[in-house]
């Protein structure tokens, strides 16, 4: 076996590099700033990500004149070097604050929630400051609900240690909590957008759309970082209501206990429809307009939603992308392939085929522990490359390591980190080759799995990758309105023809929306539809519908394959993702291509 991975002229693997979140969390000097440019450059590392973090001074406060010069700084260095550059929209997270400023530009500002009083009769509670009466409502029980919408207690992380010089990770590193705002209020999001992104380009537009390719936002949450009891509150604004119910297309007032209330009638469905219809007014209040700002100002949309299969937002994202941290990812463990963060690489890698995107991104690493090796590292940049991924950005590289500032969402995996001279520069072209191929090429896939706008399933995918089936995944929406075509043939999307689709509904779920069913009952497609019952039976029905574009002597459940048509060649990734020392096999694929493979753990090879 040889691996054939062309040789890429370094200029354009420039822009596949790795872009890592650069951690800015102390005092910072502008001759170090430039060294530590330098420095990743000569590793490989072509791009970072600045992230503002805990342990700058209070004099470099988030978005202030001094923190935006260390900002040009840093951007003009990297325009010297040919480096790309994206900028991170909060001062800590979630985004969607500007670390506490614009609540204090209006308090009215303050993220707010709804809340519930149960009573005997149907008078309405005393409300105090700030609070509104939404509705009273009946409970199955017969007793009332009162339920107001409020200010709640509700932060961000901040950006400076409460003891400005703290030594220890203990009580002295504690931070500071700024204010969470209400990303269901229009204004207050234009708020943030003219306090970071205008001031961002105010300060910096030369190089919009240059060295600075895009603005990262960060898993913004309805209700912030709650410091009150999250099972007592509930995402709301003041108007909620009135939103709710014209995008339900039904009075959601007397449904509101079954927010509360496990014992009300229809409890799932109604908590399902109504944070359904809360997102929408998310995306209308939040991603829409950050998503136009920066196609008006010529950098993407880049960052995640809060959750890892939320491929409804993909659309807003010009480049999509997902999270790996807190090892919910992990060679050897089942949850590489169960569970929803096992879908949030193919979320993003199917957004972008669907939505003609060039670039999807993945964060890796965060929060892993000092505990993560460097073969842990490079397999889950692996896991995302073999699922389409093609913009990873490593979590993190940090500014400094003093006192309590190496604990914090560790482990620093560059500068700071034991392989950073070792290996890191192999790695870094490693991921850079892979990320070109995964770039302007066709992915080779016969099967979609429909998904919701909010939920991916799992198991029709692990049965897949452990038969080297490989898919995307089709948001039920993108039938709904039209993106995607469906006839007896299948469904067509972009460049993609589906000739098998697999549905593969959870326990609490009808099996597809009853536009989808009517739509895909009108095209007679019902000989390629798959309703997944069990690993066996989804592939034999899929086996049986399309040829499979690969095939491996003996089986091996743990090798992944992708199939890309890049420049009119053909390559092949095939992938050991599982904890085997070595598996030998021979791979055909359908039209006569054959190979006889030896890859050892973790080993990715091309062919």
């Amino acid at each position: 076996m040889k691996s054939r991975l062309p040789l890429v002229p370094p200029t354009e693997l420039r822009d596949f590099s790795l872009i890592p979140f650069w951690f800015w969390n102390d005092a910072l000097d502008e001759q170090e700033i430039v060294r530590q440019i330098r420095d990743f450059q000569a590793h490989g590392v072509h791009g970072f990500l600045i992230h503002p973090r805990v342990g700058l001074p209070r004099d470099i406060a988030f978005m202030s004149d001094r923190f935006l010069h260390f900002v040009q700084i840093a951007v003009a260095e990297a325009a010297r070097l040919d480096m790309r550059v994206v900028l991170y929209d909060e001062g800590m997270y979630p985004s969607g604050s500007a670390s506490g400023q614009v609540v204090a530009t209006n308090a009215a500002y303050q993220c707010r929630g709804l809340s519930a009083a149960e009573s005997d009769d149907a008078a309405l509670p005393l409300l105090s400051a700030g609070q509104t009466h939404i509705a009273t409502a009946r409970r199955a029980n017969g007793r009332w609900l009162h339920v107001i919408d409020r200010p709640v207690d509700s932060v961000i992380r901040g950006l400076h240690y409460l003891n400005d010089a703290p030594t220890s990770t203990h009580s002295d590193a504690a931070e500071e909590t700024p204010p969470a705002a209400d990303l269901l209020n229009a204004a207050a999001v234009q708020c943030f957008i003219r306090l970071v992104y205008d001031r961002f380009y105010d300060a910096l537009r030369p190089y919009f759309g240059k060295t600075i390719i895009g603005l990262f936002t960060d898993e913004p949450d309805l209700l912030g970082r709650l410091r009150e009891p999250r099972a007592l509150v509930r995402p709301g604004t003041s108007d909620i209501l009135a939103h709710v119910n014209a995008h339900l297309g039904y009075d959601f007032a007397p449904h509101l206990p079954a927010l509360w209330f496990d014992d009300e009638p229809d409890a799932a469905r109604y908590r399902a429809d109504y944070a359904r219809a809360v997102n929408h007014r998310l995306e209308q209040t939040y991603y829409a307009p950050l998503s136009r700002w920066c196609a008006a100002h010529g950098v993407s949309l880049m960052g995640h939603p809060a959750q890892p299969d939320e491929i409804g937002l993909m659309k807003y994202f010009h480049v999509p992308g997902q999270d790996l941290v807190w090892r919910w990812v992990m060679p050897g463990e089942a949850n590489a392939l169960e569970g929803p963060q096992s879908t949030q690489a193919k979320c993003s890698s199917s957004a972008m085929i669907h939505l003609g995107r060039r670039r999807n991104s993945n964060e890796f690493c965060g929060a892993y522990g000092h505990e993560l090796t460097f073969p842990q590292m490079k397999w889950l940049a692996d896991w995302c490359h073999i699922r389409g991924v093609n913009q990873l950005i490593p979590h993190a590289f940090y500014y400094s390591v003093r006192g309590p500032r190496r604990d914090e969402r560790p482990p620093d995996v560059g500068p700071n980190s034991p392989w950073w001279d070792s290996d890191f520069p192999a790695l870094a072209d490693h991921c850079a080759r892979l990320c070109w191929l995964n770039t302007d090429s066709v992915h080779q896939c016969d099967v979609a799995i429909l998904g919701w706008p909010d939920h991916l399933p799992w198991r029709a995918a692990k049965a897949c990758f452990e038969r080297q089936i490989d898919f995307n995944y089709l948001d039920m929406q993108d039938i709904i309105d039209g993106r995607a075509t469906v006839d007896e043939q299948g469904v067509h999307i972009g460049d993609m023809h589906y000739k098998a689709i697999v549905i593969d509904a959870p326990d609490d779920a009808p099996a597809v929306w009853p536009g989808v069913t009517k739509i895909l009952q009108t095209a007679d497609l019902e000989r390629r539809l798959i309703h997944y019952r069990d690993a066996i039976d989804c592939v034999s029905s899929i086996d049986a519908i399309v040829e499979p574009d690969v095939l491996l002597e003996p089986a091996q459940p743990s090798i992944r394959v992708r199939h890309v048509v890049k420049a009119g060649q053909h390559y092949r990734m095939f992938f050991h993702e599982g904890m085997e020392a070595s598996v030998q096999f021979i791979a055909r694929s359908r039209n006569g291509w054959t190979s006889d493979v030896r890859l050892n753990r973790w080993e990715l090879a091309v062919l």
